[in-house]
């Protein structure tokens, strides 16, 4: 059966919010810290690599940031960080 004979279902990706990104950071930031890590240089490595091993799989912290893209992650920290500068 070739693939012309199936038809594929489109879903379009779903909007990550920014509260989205504000508490998963935030579940991965306290699992981080019951592990004994860095938060944030651990966050920090996996952004700049996308390496998901820098974040552990305790309290499910790496499925949860694996569900949201990268550059959304980086760019809700960004406008959280000027609007900040700008107060």
């Amino acid at each position: 059966m070739s693939s012309l004979d199936n038809t594929m279902k489109y879903t379009v990706p779903k909007e990550t919010s920014a509260v989205e990104v504000r508490e998963t950071l935030t579940e991965v930031y306290e699992a981080l810290q019951e592990k004994g890590y860095n938060p944030i240089t651990q966050i920090v490595g996996y952004l700049l690599s996308g390496d998901p091993a820098f974040i552990p799989r305790h309290n499910n912290a790496r499925s949860l940031i694996g569900k949201i893209e990268r550059d959304k992650i980086i760019e809700e920290l960004v406008k959280v960080y000027l609007n900040e500068q700008r107060s």
